[in-house]
């Protein structure tokens, strides 16, 4: 998997099962990896320390993409539109500063771009995107059973009632973008 000409993306949209799932489907995606970063207390966070909202960190997941299948915007595009950027620490029934829409830039031309995707994508909302845009600071991967998680469990319940319609929705708006397609 390593490929001098592979770049990394890290996001956060709410859980990271969802996050993951949708992005496990794009094309020019090599890896998924569901983590944790943004937070301000010291050493490796668990689940249950981040899922307390006390360490400040989001449940992200980093992204390893070959630019010559998908380019950074088309896949912030995706993340955008595949989860709701205008509600402020929550994603559906999933609430907490640890749920937030975030794009973590990993070098200053990610943040220019970042920041044009949301001021072209603002109008396609009806409130005001709240995506934050930050740096991104030591990702943490998270613990082996949150990896692949839909793929390992959709049949959870949690599954087919959250991540399979954002998968319906991503085949719906991005088809062209699809592995399958």
């Amino acid at each position: 998997m390593s490929n001098p000409t592979y770049k990394v993306a890290t996001v956060g949209g709410g859980c990271f099962w969802c996050t993951e799932a949708v992005f496990q489907e794009v094309k020019g995606i090599v890896k998924v990896v569901s983590g944790y970063t943004g937070g301000r207390a010291p050493g490796r966070p668990t689940y249950r320390e981040v899922c307390s909202g006390l360490t400040g960190h989001a449940e992200v997941v980093q992204i390893t993409f070959d630019p010559a299948l998908i380019s950074y915007r088309d896949l912030l595009v995706i993340f955008m539109t595949t989860h709701d950027p205008t509600t402020l620490n929550r994603q559906g029934g999933d609430v907490g500063t640890q749920y937030r829409s975030v794009i973590y830039y990993h070098n200053d031309e990610q943040r220019q771009t970042a920041e044009l995707v949301l001021a072209e994508l603002k109008d396609s909302f009806d409130a005001p995107i709240v995506t934050e845009v930050s740096p991104l600071s030591t990702f943490y991967e998270a613990e082996e059973y949150h990896q692949d998680y839909y793929r390992n469990n959709s049949s959870q319940g949690y599954c087919s009632f959250v991540i399979s319609p954002k998968l319906t929705k991503l085949r719906k708006q991005h088809a062209d973008k699809l592995k399958s397609a």
